[in-house]
């Protein structure tokens, strides 16, 4: 657990360092995304995005866990 939680506190600083350059990656608004606008309303649901993230998540854990 404590392995982790390093890992995870060193992730999260190095994100927060390149966070200016991770901002223009084009995550976000990847075709597959659905925002729907209205004049009272705006609705984002990043369902692409979200698949892409868990399947890098996936690969860095698996890679770590050997």
């Amino acid at each position: 657990m404590q392995k982790f939680l390093i890992i995870a506190g060193l992730i999260l600083i190095i994100g927060g360092i390149l966070w200016p350059w991770l901002g223009s990656l084009p995550l976000g608004r990847l075709p597959g995304d659905i925002t729907i606008s209205r004049p009272n309303l705006k609705v984002y649901f990043p369902i692409t995005t979200m698949i892409v993230i868990s399947g890098i998540i996936s690969l860095i854990l698996w890679f770590l866990r050997k």
